[in-house]
């Protein structure tokens, strides 16, 4: 049988559980400019809305229609390639063997 701090402990959780999902899924993705960095240096400031290909030493980067995305890249195991096109702020696509991140800011 359930005490009374027992059940009060499990609607703290819950209550806590919604209010944590309300927050998360309601916060504003909208983003408006992408950054494109090599070995950690800016090499790219943008909007996300200006159709622009980037070409670097052994990657391209396309904004196009409010997405990013890796289309070239001389890498063995193409994972930024295959990545899906980023659109929300806080998304990025990273290409850890040219140091190469594209970043919705």
């Amino acid at each position: 049988m359930l005490k009374k701090g027992d059940i009060l402990i499990i609607l703290s959780v819950l209550m806590l559980a919604l209010v944590s999902s309300v927050l998360i899924f309601t916060r504003p993705r909208t983003g408006t400019t992408v950054t494109v960095k090599v070995n950690n240096e800016l090499v790219y400031k943008g909007s996300l809305f200006e159709n622009k290909v980037i070409k670097l030493d052994g990657n391209t980067v396309e904004i196009k229609d409010g997405k990013v995305s890796v289309t070239q890249a001389d890498c063995k195991n193409q994972i930024c390639v295959n990545h899906k096109a980023i659109t929300e702020k806080g998304e990025s696509i990273i290409c850890l063997p040219n140091k190469v991140i594209a970043e919705i800011e």
